[in-house]
């Protein structure tokens, strides 16, 4: 099964619709059938300094999904978007897929950092959705940090990873977020996709990584750009994911509905 590919490094700005505007000139550059992949919080806006969602607009943040879900359908492509949503009384940190023939799929980012954590609602699922047939799977921005949630959406079915990340932060070593994307892939015998923003602090690429482990396409940091490539998701595997010895070691989920909880 072949997936083409479009990775967009493009700011997210506090403004929802300079954003959408951004959202619409890479869609102009996409073929139907194409998968695109977006930075964390691309349409709403993102930072390290969350004080502008105290003026952030719930129904402009709602109208900019729907005119986002639109562009896909009419463009007859998929779409891995980050934003921040409206959720309950107040805000979390989501992942949408936008697919041509689907109401939004949407995953609420599980591990917060610790400037989500007095602002952003937690998710409680890790779910997957289907790209034309394919299962994929979501992660953003700091749950890079956490194998054993990919190893989870990995054994669910998954077949390939979009990582949405605003990654910028110059107090992470350079090279660290880049060797664990090659961690996850190789590990789980999956593909990475991975989307960042466009920023002179940039610590975590743009790339690409095959279920080996091997980058098979990247983009320089710090600058916007576009980056395409077509991948056969019949190279993922369960090779490794087959060998644990849960006799030993065994991960358990617990979803929404367990009392333990997550």
């Amino acid at each position: 099964m072949l997936l083409n590919i479009l990775i967009a490094q493009i700011p997210a700005a506090w403004d929802v619709s300079t954003n959408l505007s951004a959202f619409r000139t890479v869609l102009d550059d996409t073929r139907p059938g194409d998968l695109v992949v977006f930075p964390e919080g691309l349409l709403s806006g993102y930072g390290e300094d969350l004080s502008p969602m105290d003026t952030l607009d719930p129904g402009e943040v709602t109208e900019a999904v729907r005119r986002a879900a639109a562009l896909a359908a009419e463009r007859q492509v998929d779409v891995f978007v980050g934003t921040l949503l409206p959720a309950g009384s107040g805000w979390a940190n989501a992942a949408l897929h936008l697919a041509p023939d689907r109401d939004p799929w949407i995953y609420h980012k599980i591990n917060l950092a610790m400037n989500e954590r007095d602002r952003l609602q937690p998710g409680k699922t890790l779910t997957t959705t289907r790209v034309r047939g394919t299962t994929g799977a979501v992660q953003l921005c700091r749950e890079i940090r956490f194998p054993e949630q990919w190893q989870h959406l990995a054994s669910s079915g998954a077949r390939f990873f979009a990582y949405l990340t605003n990654a910028a932060n110059p107090r992470e070593p350079r090279g660290v977020w880049r060797s664990h994307l090659i961690s996850r892939a190789a590990e789980n015998q999956r593909f990475v996709l991975s989307a960042n923003i466009p920023h002179p602090d940039q610590h975590c690429p743009s790339m690409i990584v095959d279920p080996r482990g091997e980058v098979l396409a990247e983009l320089p940091p710090g600058t916007p750009g576009l980056l395409r490539h077509t991948i056969d998701v019949a190279e993922s595997g369960d090779w490794y994911l087959g060998q644990r010895r849960q006799d030993v070691v065994a991960v358990t989920y617990r979803g929404p509905d367990d009392p333990a909880g997550m």
